[in-house]
């Protein structure tokens, strides 16, 4: 087993076809598919099933990927750290709920190296699928964050997986609306004021639960409730329905843009306030590489300039 053959299963698993994986490598499709069956041969599991519409990947192939991932990514790591270099672009990924300082974030790394020789990308994902994508080494870290409602099981979660959480910031809960909102003047907000107006929230697919919720405060009953699976959708259903969603408070208007205000959510004795703790998760015993270390910068530029969040 080499790497290159690592990297060979790995770009056929993403393509979904041998073929299509021959034209991304620029290698010969009896060449790749000689690499390939020597390397299931060389590990005694078969790792696709081949069809005349392309391959699926087998239970087998499935754990052998997730491990050939990690390795993988930790070969380009020492490349990148040591290597010389060569013709194939280095990657860096990122996977994050659904927070446009991660993407502006993202923004500011990006421009500190030559996208001709780096292969970037960011996926804004479900709580489940943040874990999944760093577990299985389809991105270097991902950001998410803890509460006291979901700490137990994201933990149990992250541990499950191999992974790490790492602390950012802490910050309480903001109700974010349109400008033009009934309520967009008000200094604070009860929850009571909110039972009028439908509740926001981000879809978690079929493992929907309170402890996948991506906004804070998740367990309160809420009588209004419409599910979205994107920032633009959400921001559109603020304008169309007078809608809100309850969020940290540290918000891009770069991004975002100015037609949104976030407001101090008020506690009251049926419906306290909940602190946030956001953080970045990485596989256990993973040092980053040299893009990731400076994405956790202008992380923590970012959030230190926002005015709504307390320090450790």
């Amino acid at each position: 087993m080499t790497i290159q053959q690592i990297y060979y299963a790995i770009v056929i698993s993403e393509t979904g076809s041998i073929n299509k994986a021959a034209e991304t490598l620029y290698i010969s499709q009896p060449s790749l598919t000689s690499a390939l069956q020597e390397l299931e041969k060389s590990i005694g599991i078969t790792i696709f099933n081949r069809s005349g519409r392309g391959v699926t990947v087998t239970n087998d192939g499935k754990e052998f990927l997730q491990y050939a991932r990690q390795v993988y990514n930790q070969y380009e790591q020492l490349q990148e750290r040591y290597g010389a270099g060569g013709h194939l672009k280095k990657k860096f990924s990122v996977s994050t709920q659904h927070y446009s300082f991660a993407i502006k974030a993202f923004v500011e790394m990006v421009k500190k190296f030559d996208t001709r020789e780096y292969e970037f990308s960011i996926m804004e994902e479900r709580t489940k699928e943040v874990i999944s994508d760093v577990s299985n080494a389809r991105s270097e870290l991902g950001i998410l964050y803890l509460s006291d409602f979901n700490r137990s099981v994201i933990g149990k979660l992250l541990r499950a997986n191999g992974l790490e959480f790492h602390h950012l910031i802490d910050c309480n809960a903001y109700v974010y609306v349109y400008r033009e909102h009934p309520l967009a003047r008000q200094k604070s907000i009860k929850f009571s004021q909110l039972e009028d107006y439908p509740c926001l929230s981000f879809d978690q697919g079929d493992t929907s639960s309170f402890y996948f919720a991506e906004e804070i405060l998740s367990t309160n009953e809420y009588a209004r409730i419409i599910k979205a699976n994107d920032r633009a959708t959400m921001l559109n259903l603020m304008v169309g329905l007078n809608g809100y969603t309850l969020c940290s408070g540290i918000i891009c208007e770069e991004l975002n843009g100015s037609d949104y205000v976030a407001i101090p959510y008020k506690a009251d004795a049926d419906n306290p306030n909940a602190s946030m703790e956001i953080g970045y998760i990485t596989r256990r015993n993973t040092v980053l590489g040299v893009i990731g270390e400076q994405y956790i910068e202008e992380l923590k530029a970012y959030l230190s300039k926002s005015k709504n969040y307390k320090t450790e």
